[in-house]
């Protein structure tokens, strides 16, 4: 489980899968001068239902990882998460889809 830090007051478990895909979705709006909202379901064990945050390039962001290996990216699931991080909505958390099979003849 990785955590993400928003402005060093909300730090926020992902596992480490999950964390690289919003690290390359929030720093590509984040690179380009874009304010979004970010948004998830909590686990019902946390006592909360859904967080949101604003998301701006003046509001410091970490990125920290249990593991030493950078996971293999879902181009699809990227590309999911920078749809709806495009949206009117902003960046909402959603389950990884299957991989397509990129090996078919």
């Amino acid at each position: 489980m990785g955590t993400l830090t928003y402005d060093s007051k909300l730090a926020v478990s992902f596992d480490d899968r999950i964390l690289a895909h919003l690290q390359v979705v929030i720093w590509s709006k984040l690179r380009r001068g874009e304010h979004f909202s970010f948004s998830w379901q909590e686990p019902s064990r946390s006592g909360f239902g859904r967080t949101s945050v604003w998301i701006s390039p003046s509001i410091p962001l970490t990125f920290e990882y249990f593991g030493g290996r950078q996971p293999r990216l879902n181009a699809q699931w990227v590309q999911i998460l920078t749809k709806s991080a495009n949206s009117p909505g902003g960046l909402i958390l959603t389950t990884e889809p299957p991989e397509k099979d990129t090996q078919s003849p």
